[in-house]
């Protein structure tokens, strides 16, 4: 309950502080406007000067302390949602449902499933781990937002980043898994709007794939926008090549 409650008095003095400042900043900048008219129409090329640099120093406080304001919104709001680790059984059953996709694709045997599903498990800590480095932010794996489970979620600045990750040995992304996502963003996109946090929302797809060149065009060229058009926020495909995260990660 404290918890709460301060995050709310922040808020509130949060808000409060903005508005004057916004206020103050646009009677500033109407009172610079009206002196620089007047400058120009009187002929008094100084002022006209020192107006419209005053004028554009206004303009340019503005926008950073508005810049500001909002990230320090999107920060108290990230304190408000809710996280939770994701369930080991609901980790282990959409590991299954890859490997057994999988499994049928590269046709192996039963006593071969271990050794594929250790080879998912390297496949997606690779992944996730060059996301990390290429976003330059923390990523929290296997957490859920609101009961709705991620393979990892990111916060950049004001917008909430929901990773899903994928190894692909085919050139192609099932549509049950794209439809699986949709409900996924949809189901998270309401529990934000619940919150009443003022931050955006991505879903980004990872997809780990072992193909041939031939066949990893084919897949770019299968991911179409038109395949995700149902899902109701921007989505950020990302290809990663296994055999280079091993390179980067595992091999010198």
């Amino acid at each position: 309950m404290a918890k709460q409650l301060d995050n709310s008095f922040v808020r509130f003095s949060q808000h409060q502080h903005a508005a004057p400042l916004a206020g103050l900043s646009i009677t500033i900048g109407i009172l610079l406007a009206a002196g620089l008219v007047w400058s120009i129409f009187d002929r008094q090329w100084p002022s006209v000067a020192l107006f419209a640099f005053s004028l554009i120093g206004v303009v340019v406080f503005s926008f950073l302390s508005t810049r500001t304001t909002r990230k320090l919104a999107a920060a108290h709001d990230e304190a408000r949602i809710d996280w939770e680790s994701a369930l080991p059984e609901v980790q282990r059953e959409s590991l299954n449902i890859e490997v057994v996709e999988l499994s049928r694709i590269l046709e192996v045997r039963n006593e071969q499933i271990s050794d594929l599903q250790s080879a998912y498990i390297v496949a997606e800590d690779l992944a996730l781990r060059q996301i990390q480095q290429e976003e330059q932010v923390p990523l929290l794996r296997h957490v859920s937002i609101g009961g709705v489970p991620f393979d990892a979620v990111l916060v950049k600045q004001d917008t909430i980043i929901c990773a899903e990750a994928s190894f692909l040995v085919a050139p192609e992304l099932r549509q049950e898994r794209i439809d699986s996502m949709m409900k996924k963003m949809a189901r998270v996109r309401v529990v934000v709007e619940d919150m009443k946090v003022a931050m955006k929302i991505r879903l980004m797809v990872i997809l780990v794939t072992q193909l041939t060149f031939e066949d990893e065009e084919r897949l770019r060229k299968s991911l179409s926008t038109r395949r995700f058009a149902g899902t109701p926020v921007d989505v950020d495909i990302r290809l990663l090549d296994f055999e280079a995260l091993q390179r980067i990660y595992v091999t010198d």
